[in-house]
């Protein structure tokens, strides 16, 4: 078991990862103070840059990416902070774009492992978790690569996320709210709602998405409470134009405001609300960023976030949704888009996931032709056979358990017989048909 006296003094990128990869078998979740000790620790690195925080269940990725594109639009330097990552650690910590390098990644965790042996020798601090290590990473990547604004995604809930730790960002966006990491976060949507709207502060101005009534009034209450301008953006702002495999067009009206019209290459249907999240966090920076409406616009249109409703070929289309409300939003788009065409879902799941309620969706609402079941490899993903009787069990007869992960997708493409096929229920699962797809290419 490593420890912060073991770690070698000479490493490599691919031992930094390994050590990294080992760190949840012997730590952890730290909390925010934790957190905060560390960066004293690196010399504050946060300190200084321009942090757009993002919190929610689902959609805050796709939110990140549409802030960052736009800001990457208007000419700015950009650091874009997410997780998980779906092939490399180094997609975690994005520069204008692009992953970090090997040489910068392991630059940074040497910096790193200095100060927290310095702070467990002085303070007796305990090891960093995963998260909050690859959290002080970016940080000290973005300081030293002096980016003009840094987009950032919480990892789990918020109020208690080492993200936190970042005391003054110049605006927060929080995405929908809905039941996920429940043993963490609580059983009902008030208290998840209660742990997204803890990285609102003062003075912070907050666009939330107001589409459930007990969230909003959750985010509403919250920044009432702390002095937070808040903007929250309910469904009725938003009227689709046109949704199709191209993706969405969407006219878009805040209160007061002209009407305009976005358009995104994300093929869901909601990604209309995380794109208008986005955007209106934009314009509540306008004065800042000086970005016109013809620039975010473009911004918008030109981004791209891998493994979210992303076709891979003609007809082949994955998504990292991976709880009940995902799979939701994800159902309302495959039947927005499949008209006549058979319907074929490649399905796996982690074994702590609720996979139950989201495999009674996917047969109750999409009633797919065929699915396949698989495995995602680790000792969290659940067997294909435990999976394919779920989906007997909810009245679906064409079902077919495929154990070995690449013979499963090819058996699934072979077999989609010119309709579409649907790749769905984790984000690991995207993450290892991404790896299969750039292999062969």
């Amino acid at each position: 078991m490593p420890s912060c006296h073991e770690v070698k003094i000479e490493m490599n990128y691919q031992e930094a990862v390994d050590y990294i990869n080992e760190v949840p078998k012997f730590t952890q979740k730290a909390s925010v103070e934790h957190t905060q000790i560390l960066l004293k620790y690196l010399g504050n690195p946060e300190e200084g840059l321009k942090i757009i925080h993002v919190a929610g269940t689902n959609g805050k990725g796709s939110t990140c990416a549409y802030l960052n594109a736009m800001l990457m639009e208007g000419g700015y330097h950009v650091g874009l902070f997410t997780s998980p990552h779906l092939v490399s650690i180094n997609e975690r910590i994005m520069l204008d774009n692009v992953p970090v390098s090997d040489e910068v990644f392991l630059n940074a965790f040497l910096k790193a492992k200095e100060a927290w042996e310095r702070a467990a020798k002085e303070e007796n601090l305990d090891h960093p978790s995963y998260f909050e290590l690859t959290f002080l990473l970016a940080m000290l990547i973005y300081k030293e690569a002096k980016v003009d604004y840094v987009v950032m995604e919480t990892g789990l809930g918020g109020r208690l996320d080492a993200t936190n730790a970042v005391r003054e960002p110049i605006a927060c966006a929080i995405a929908s709210i809905s039941r996920d990491h429940t043993e963490q976060l609580g059983d009902t949507i008030t208290l998840i709602a209660k742990e997204k709207a803890g990285i609102i502060k003062k003075g912070i101005p907050c666009v939330y998405d107001a589409s459930n009534p007990e969230a909003a009034v959750v985010m509403a209450d919250t920044c009432k409470e702390v002095g937070a301008p808040g903007y929250g953006i309910s469904p009725e702002m938003i009227v689709p134009v046109k949704t199709d495999l191209s993706g969405n067009v969407f006219e878009y009206t805040w209160p007061g405001e002209e009407t305009r019209t976005l358009t995104v290459h994300s093929v869901g249907s909601y990604q209309m609300m995380n794109a208008a999240l986005a955007f209106q966090t934009m314009q509540v920076l306008r004065e800042m960023t000086g970005l016109a409406d013809d620039v975010l616009l473009k911004g918008l249109e030109h981004t791209f976030w891998p493994g979210r409703m992303e076709t891979l070929e003609e007809g082949v289309i994955v998504d990292g949704a991976h709880n009940e409300d995902g799979v939701a939003r994800f159902t309302e788009t495959v039947n927005a888009l499949r008209g006549d065409r058979k319907v074929t879902l490649l399905f796996s799941a982690m074994a702590d996931k609720h996979y139950k309620d989201m495999i009674r969706t996917l047969a109750l609402e999409v009633k797919p032709d065929l699915v396949i079941t698989t495995k995602v490899p680790g000792y969290r993903g659940e067997k294909a056979d435990a999976l394919a009787q779920r989906f007997i069990d909810n009245g679906l007869t064409n079902v077919m358990a495929v154990e070995d992960l690449p013979e499963a997708f090819e058996t699934a493409k072979k077999m989609r017989d010119g309709g579409l096929l649907f790749i769905v229920g984790s984000l690991y699962l995207a993450g290892e048909i991404k790896c299969l797809t750039m292999k062969k290419n």
